[in-house]
């Protein structure tokens, strides 16, 4: 398959808007799809997991292949949720072209701008398609103009409504004159979409003739331009991303959908005009010529392939058979069977060439962001999921379900990058970690679905601390009188105190042998020891000194053992001196979200003992910094979704300790005595 006959199509946008169905449409009018398949009727060719048909909604990235005038579209549909950002950053890795899917009636959204921030900094080319234009109360030139404003790039309408709003008949095409309806059938063009093709077909001029300089000079000697001059210009346009076009259209009612699949021969980019890759200091160029490149961006675990690699060919070929390196891992790698794949559907190919994206199957040691090579040792980089915002602890409902629990958790996340899980032996709970509520909801339906465990959800223990505000001293004296030889251990310790973050010290400032040198690390053991299991609740003491001056020995009775036990007592004593106190973690948190609701959330995070460190302002978007207690961002998703219609999400990571306020301290003590007895 020649590179030149590939079209690599991403779909992305806020949840809702449509996107899914705009895949669904492409299929069927290419005659791809006996049918139309739907989301809200579980027929749609890419929303295919049960939960994704129970929510009636994308949760993860879906891949159809196809072909249309001779060329073959590899269409890569995402979810528009915040939870599922992930299964979108995996999908920006393998196209050449991103359609930002835009509701007309809600407008540009939280979740298209975020998305549309990273398709933009990775320099991929933009085309726009604004649906639901047959809603009352719509208008396509209105949301044009939004959208010029938020990419502020030459935003070039090629599509324009026929019919009023509430009543669309169909989409004239500006390129062509055509005009198509709601079958994708040719349909007379009415007399008052004359004005808005003629003045989109000006635009689409304009916009050449900043790329080519001959026709600029045409243009401004006042001279014709025929479209069919521009075509050329545009394309370059839209490969150096200068250029987006905008199409319009209804995608339940299928139109504009027919608008779409043409353009996206004619003017989309292929492969081969998009620019060179760097690697390792190398240029590589996109072609059917060596040497080989391949990236994985998704892996997905079917009941009776086991894993499959979705893979992106950058330039050269391989066929079933090869023998292949690994680049990232450093291991070669056997090219089994090689897919063409179609939502559920997978047709079996002999060969990979450039600009394909293809699935392959039983690679041993390949997983998500892993480059595939043959005559090439550098590795593409790997792909940055968004980090976890939420973490949630999990009990097993039966007993014994331990292991088959990491093992389908192993396997979720070998799907899902922006997941993770592990055992934490501080708090003695296995905590899984993901994007929002929804995603770690979904996560656990599909360990049950698949691995057949079940699991209950609890809050995570809080890793609290204990630190010294004074500095004191005390003695630790162990003695103990047996029949024959006794215990003996004797040691003061001096505690200070130390900065935020400092961590623990340990000093040994024993001068005159007071205690004699090998029995220090007992003490420092002691020490340690007695630091892990804290004072006052039981949490681990921090950022403190310890230093031992004095002390005294028996000759016989004194042993590793005594000194140890003698630094433990130390420590008690010291705590009932040294002012102790709980320390709390503080998380840094970025709250992302449209102006309308800054008042709601900035009063909420300052009831959650928050401290607003700032805001800032990108387009409708606004995003509050802030530190707030970790204890108090439980469950954080769920209420940020709630104050800003499913519009706002945040990012959060650890940013210190700071000591809890008195009126709460004895509440956690009490929680973590009541904890040890049970």
């Amino acid at each position: 398959m020649a590179i030149k006959s590939n079209r690599n199509i991403g779909l992305f946008g806020h949840a809702g808007s449509g996107k899914t169905t705009i895949a669904d449409g492409l299929l069927f009018l290419a005659g791809a799809n006996t049918r139309f398949g739907k989301v809200s009727d579980k027929t749609s060719v890419f929303d295919t997991e049960p939960e994704e048909q129970d929510k009636l909604c994308s949760l993860s990235l879906g891949l159809a292949s196809f072909k249309y005038r001779d060329v073959t579209i590899n269409l890569v549909d995402t979810p528009g949720y915040a939870d599922f950002i992930g299964e979108a950053t995996s999908g920006i890795q393998a196209i050449d072209c991103a359609v930002i899917v835009v509701d007309a009636f809600g407008g540009i959204e939280v979740g298209t701008e975020r998305l549309l921030e990273e398709i933009t900094k990775r320099n991929i080319p933009v085309a726009f398609f604004v649906n639901k234009l047959n809603k009352e109360n719509t208008d396509f030139q209105k949301t044009l103009s939004a959208i010029a404003e938020v990419y502020k790039r030459n935003v070039v309408p090629v599509t324009a409504p026929i019919g009023e709003t509430g009543k669309l008949k169909g989409m004239a095409d500006v390129l062509s004159g055509k005009a198509y309806d709601a079958k994708g059938n040719a349909m007379k063009a009415s007399e008052e979409t004359a004005e808005p093709v003629q003045k989109y077909r000006e635009k689409l001029i304009e916009a050449a003739a900043e790329i080519e300089e001959a026709l600029m000079n045409k243009y401004i000697e006042g001279e014709k331009v025929e479209l069919s001059e521009c075509i050329e210009p545009i394309k370059r346009g839209i490969a150096e991303c200068r250029v987006a076009l905008c199409f319009g259209g209804d995608a339940l009612e299928l139109i504009g959908i027919k608008n779409l699949l043409e353009t996206a021969v004619d003017l989309l980019p292929a492969p081969e005009i998009m620019g060179e890759i760097e690697l390792a200091g190398k240029k590589i160029k996109r072609s059917d010529d060596p040497p080989f490149l391949g990236y994985v961006f998704k892996t997905v675990v079917e009941p009776h392939l086991g894993e499959v690699c979705y893979a992106r060919v950058f330039s050269g070929s391989a066929q079933g058979g090869d023998v292949v390196t690994n680049t990232t891992g450093s291991a070669e790698e056997k090219i089994n069977q090689i897919f063409l794949i179609k939502g559920k559907e997978k047709t079996e190919v002999e060969q990979m060439s450039s600009g394909m994206i293809v699935g392959l199957v039983k690679l041993k040691n390949t997983n998500t962001g892993d480059t595939l090579a043959k005559g090439i040792d550098a590795a593409l980089p790997p792909i940055e999921f968004p980090l976890p915002s939420i973490s949630m602890a999990i009990v097993p409902k039966e007993k014994g379900d331990e292991e088959k629990i990491s093992s389908g958790l192993a396997r979720l996340r070998d799907e899902d990058p922006t997941f993770s899980f592990a055992f934490d032996p501080e708090i003695k709970q296995l905590i899984i970690s993901g994007i929002g509520e929804l995603h770690l909801d979904i996560i656990l339906s599909r360990l049950k679905r698949k691995y057949g465990v079940s699991v209950d959800l609890v809050k995570p223990r809080i890793k609290y601390r204990e630190t010294f505000t004074k500095k004191a001293s005390a003695q630790g004296k162990y003695k103990k009188q047996t029949g024959g030889h006794g215990q003996y251990g004797d040691c003061w310790l001096r505690v200070e105190p130390r900065e935020r973050g400092a961590g623990v010290e340990f000093v040994d400032d024993v001068v005159g042998g007071a205690i004699p040198s090998r029995y220090i690390p007992s003490v420092e053991k002691g020490v340690k020891e007695a630091l892990e299991h804290g004072v006052l609740a039981g949490f681990p003491l921090t950022d403190i000194t310890v230093s031992v001056y004095d002390g005294s020995y028996h000759p016989v009775d004194s042993s590793d053992i005594a000194f140890k036990i003698a630094a433990s007592m130390a420590i008690k004593s010291n705590a009932a001196k040294g002012g102790v106190v709980l320390l709390e973690p503080i998380q840094d948190v970025e709250v992302y979200i449209p102006e309308a609701f800054m008042g709601d959330v900035i009063g909420d995070l300052n009831s959650r003992r928050g401290k607003i460190m700032g805001m800032e302002g990108a387009g409708k978007i606004q995003k509050i910094k802030a530190i707030v207690p970790e204890a108090e961002m439980y469950k954080y998703s769920t209420s940020l979704r709630s104050m800003t219609q499913g519009r706002g999400y945040f990012r959060m990571k650890l940013s210190h300790y700071e000591e809890v306020p008195r009126e709460i301290t004895q509440k956690i003590v009490d929680e973590a005595q009541k904890a040890k007895k049970e």
